[in-house]
């Protein structure tokens, strides 16, 4: 049986779909079924919104610091989902934080600019940098778009500086120091702050 809703340390995670247009060299979904309280992430049907919701209804969400929008997929993929689920976590009195971890591509993915979409409902959106180039970027995340995926990634973040709250990039930690320089010197000249994250979490 699938996971669509899981805990991973203090936050509550949302599966909302398999889908994504890179394929990372480094993604952890080539190398387990789960993570955190999750069994398996690979869905068996991709869920709805009301899917979603019913599960959430029976968490108290004040129990968590956050809820994150992340799993074994994209979560622009699901946009409408995302979005519909997102108004009904700001109805939620006892909901602290809402955050979505993406590899920024939600524009190309659905044919139009995706932050304006997000102001009001979403708290943090935490976008994968991986590479402080287009060729690097290309080499490790192998996106279907090609040599338009790391402009539009980082013309993404641009946008979602007008329109959300807290805006970070990430990074793994598998580029060269020299490389990993560099994209701390994007994130600096971005004002987005850069976190580093552990090649395998």
């Amino acid at each position: 049986m699938s996971n669509i809703i899981y805990r991973y340390g203090k936050g509550i995670y949302i599966n909302l779909t398999n889908k994504c247009p890179c394929n990372c060299s480094f993604c952890i979904r080539s190398r387990v079924q789960g993570v955190g309280s999750a069994v398996n992430l690979w869905l068996e049907a991709e869920p709805i919104a009301r899917q979603l919701i019913f599960q959430l209804d029976a968490i108290r969400l004040e129990s968590c610091n956050e809820v994150v929008f992340c799993g074994f997929g994209e979560p622009f993929c699901a946009l409408e989902n995302l979005l519909e689920v997102c108004a009904y976590l700001r109805g939620r009195a006892d909901c602290l934080s809402v955050r979505v971890n993406t590899n920024g591509l939600g524009d190309l993915i659905n044919n139009k600019p995706t932050a304006p979409l997000l102001e009001g409902l979403l708290d943090v959106v935490s976008i994968s940098l991986n590479a402080p180039n287009r060729e690097k970027y290309n080499e490790l995340c192998r996106p279907s778009f090609g040599e338009r995926a790391f402009d539009a990634m980082l013309q993404f973040a641009r946008d979602c500086k007008k329109h959300i709250p807290k805006v970070a990039f990430s990074v793994v930690d598998i580029l060269s120091d020299e490389e990993m320089a560099s994209c701390r010197e994007i994130a600096k000249n971005m004002d987005i702050p850069l976190r580093v994250r552990p090649y395998g979490r």
